[in-house]
């Protein structure tokens, strides 16, 4: 018996391949126009990202930020066959001296084979803003 794997999860691993090989373009193109991304905590990389743009934007400041060193080592995506996916990874991460390795989640909302909404989950939100309010 050979395994198809669903659609939605075939989208999700082409996103997290996008995202961790700094490939922007071919990110931005598996998602809707008006996507949005919603992040966890009370930084300036928190709150609710609106729009394609505005997404990719975060998430090259977040590059920036890390000096290129963020990634997202995929573990487990689920799906519900009804446009939802959850993708289960290690985010790591480093800033200066310090660095980061937490469990996350990413939740899509998927609609005509595009990515239109991110809900973002970490095991620990204090955490995740401590790292991301360091200076310099």
């Amino acid at each position: 018996m050979t395994h198809h794997e669903h659609p939605d999860a075939a989208l999700v691993r082409r996103a997290y391949t996008a995202f961790t090989s700094g490939d922007m373009e071919t990110l931005g193109s598996l998602m809707t126009g008006d996507c949005t991304h919603h992040v966890p905590g009370e930084t300036r990389f928190g709150g609710h990202f609106k729009g394609r743009d505005n997404v990719l934007g975060m998430y090259r400041d977040l590059d920036e930020y890390t000096g290129g060193t963020l990634r997202a080592e995929l573990g487990s995506v689920l799906v519900d066959g009804r446009g939802h996916a959850v993708a289960t990874h290690l985010l790591f991460a480093e800033h200066g001296d310090r660095g980061i390795e937490m469990p996350s989640a990413l939740v899509f909302t998927i609609i005509d084979g595009k990515i239109s909404d991110i809900d973002e989950c970490v095991a620990d939100i204090e955490e995740l803003d401590s790292f991301y309010s360091l200076d310099g």
